[in-house]
Order: structure tokens, then C-alpha cells, then sequence
């Protein structure tokens, strides 16, 4: 098997670094400095292997949302029903409020002034209504036209929602009330 190359191995170890950076920091404390403190690099090696701050947001975005999903959403690789879709999006770990979370809210508040990386992550969660359609309309292939993908984004926004609120309320419950909710929204459907 082939060695990764060394600017690959950098890149990733950059991009865990701006992750675990934005994750303690934020995204105004996601500087280059502390990325490369974090790293381990000086500031010109993250700046060779990466570029700029702005394209080493972009970067560390495509990774953090498409490392482990087939295409751009945010479903893992392998999800071929509504019942797994379902078991990811109202997991326990999916749900967990902590670092993920706060990474997640960094890349939308710097997506607000960087419409490249405001693109990615349009492009992942629209990529992910998107395939929770496919997989409605091969479960109910009787429902009405446009239906599926209604469903689909309101599974999503429970799905976010219960995300975001479970940082700081208890997920313990509100995890088991959204599923609820995003399968009594499915059962429209039938």
C-alpha cells in the first residue's frame, strides 16, 4: 500500500488542529497562531501546506462534514433506509452537546462573511434533505409529489434543533421527544 504523501499528512494534521481549535476557541479564537501552536508547525508551515486562514476554514469544513459520508450530507456512509438515517440523526452521539456542536456553529458564523464556505455548508445540509428524499420516496413511493422532500427537511430541522438546544438543555429527553416528532412527520407521509 502506498505512504500517503507528507503534504497530505500535514494537511490532515492542520485541518485536526483547526477542528480542536474551534472546538476550545471558537471561531474568532481560531487564529493562525494558535492552529500552528496547536499543531505543532510554525505558522509558515501551515500557511505552505494549507493557505490563508480562509481557505484553511474551507478545508477543515469539507473534511469535518464529508471525512465520513457518501457525497455532500451529513449522513454516514452506509445509511440505506429512514431507520438507520433516523438512528444517526437522533443518536445519542449526533446529539451529545459539546466540541462537534461547537465546530459546527464556528463554520456558520464565519460562513456569514465567506460565501465559499456558507456553500459547503448549504451544499451539506441540502445534501442531506436530499438523500433523506431518496430514501422517503423508496418507503412511500404512494406519496404525493413533493411531499418526500417536505418531510425531509422538517426531519432535518428537528434533527438541528434538538442538536442545538441539547447544548444547553438535557438531551436525555429532548433526544427521544424529537425523534418522536420526526416520525410522527414521516408517518405523514403513509
Amino acid at each position: 500500500m502506498a505512504r500517503p504523501s507528507v503534504a497530505e499528512e500535514r494537511t490532515r494534521q492542520i485541518v485536526d488542529a483547526t477542528i480542536r481549535t474551534i472546538a476550545a476557541h471558537g471561531i474568532t479564537g481560531a487564529s493562525l497562531e494558535r492552529i500552528a501552536e496547536e499543531a505543532g508547525m510554525s505558522r509558515g508551515h501551515v500557511r505552505h501546506f494549507v493557505g490563508n486562514r480562509e481557505e484553511l476554514l474551507r478545508e477543515s469544513a469539507r473534511r469535518f462534514y464529508y471525512d465520513d459520508t457518501e457525497g455532500e450530507s451529513i449522513l454516514p456512509v452506509g445509511t440505506r433506509d429512514i431507520a438507520g438515517a433516523l438512528d444517526f440523526l437522533f443518536s445519542a452521539e449526533f446529539a451529545a452537546p459539546g466540541n462537534e456542536n461547537a465546530v459546527v456553529l464556528g463554520f456558520v458564523e464565519a460562513a456569514r462573511s465567506d460565501p465559499v464556505l456558507a456553500g459547503l455548508l448549504v451544499s451539506a445540509y441540502q445534501g442531506t434533505h436530499q438523500a433523506l428524499e431518496v430514501l422517503l420516496t423508496a418507503e412511500y413511493p404512494g406519496a404525493e409529489a413533493g411531499a418526500c422532500a417536505s418531510v425531509a427537511y422538517g426531519v432535518v430541522g428537528i434533527a438541528l434543533h434538538n442538536v442545538f438546544l441539547s447544548d444547553i438543555a438535557s438531551a436525555a429527553t429532548g433526544t427521544a421527544t424529537a425523534r418522536a416528532a420526526a416520525e410522527r412527520l414521516i408517518a405523514t407521509l403513509g
